[in-house]
């Protein structure tokens, strides 16, 4: 499987032939993040996660292209009928080839009066996990973690908190967006610093940035 790393938390897999691309959100900024992927994973709605406009255009433009996602998009997208899968905690789908198993209920704390919505973590064919935006460690091993890097619901503890709870073999960042040149020098140091305690390999890919797992 190969996983490339695109602008803020959007990632594309491929196997074989076939392509699954996660959140390309409005601060996904690669025009071609959808261009032949043969289904998208949405973790929950926020903007930076999920862009209507964008998915709705690349369905229209591609007969082909399924989305499944938390309870809250799949609401959103509901005149699209079949072609929007509405998945949770403890589903385990086969999507576009690959086998997905979906943890986490609701994203992490952004007020503390507004209660959490939705949000759907995601294990990719046992070997990839993109959390979405929440900490949630699932109840398999997880060999290689798409880790949060920077977000307003997570301080650097954290960061260091859930790499240690997940263990994987390997991470590398996402949502990462947010962040200027001196942030992400400071977020870079933190991510190395947490594999290096594990003796494991975590870093940033740049935007485009692919690895073979």
């Amino acid at each position: 499987m190969r996983l490339t790393k695109l602008g803020h938390a959007c990632v594309r897999l491929q196997k074989d032939d076939r392509t699954l691309v996660i959140d390309p959100g409005a601060l996904t900024p690669e025009t071609d993040a959808l261009d032949g992927a043969d289904a998208v994973l949405i973790t929950h709605e926020h903007f930076d996660h999920f862009a209507p406009d964008r998915l709705r255009a690349a369905l229209a433009a591609d007969p082909r292209l399924d989305v499944w996602c938390s309870r809250a998009v799949a609401e959103s997208l509901a005149d699209l009928g079949g072609r929007v899968h509405q998945v949770g905690h403890g589903d385990a789908v086969t999507v576009a080839g690959f086998d997905v198993h979906v943890y986490g209920e609701e994203h992490e704390i952004l007020h503390p009066d507004v209660p959490p919505i939705p949000n759907c973590g995601y294990l990719i064919d046992g070997e990839v996990f993109h959390p979405g935006d929440a900490l949630t460690v699932p109840s398999e091993p997880v060999r290689t973690l798409c880790l949060p890097g920077n977000a307003p619901w997570m301080k650097i503890p954290e960061l260091y908190a859930y790499a240690r709870a997940v263990d994987p073999e390997r991470a590398f960042v996402v949502h990462d967006g947010l962040l200027n040149d001196a942030g992400l020098g400071v977020m870079n140091n933190h991510v190395g610093n947490a594999g290096k305690e594990l003796g494991r390999d975590f870093r940033r890919l740049a935007p485009g940035e692919s690895v073979d797992l």
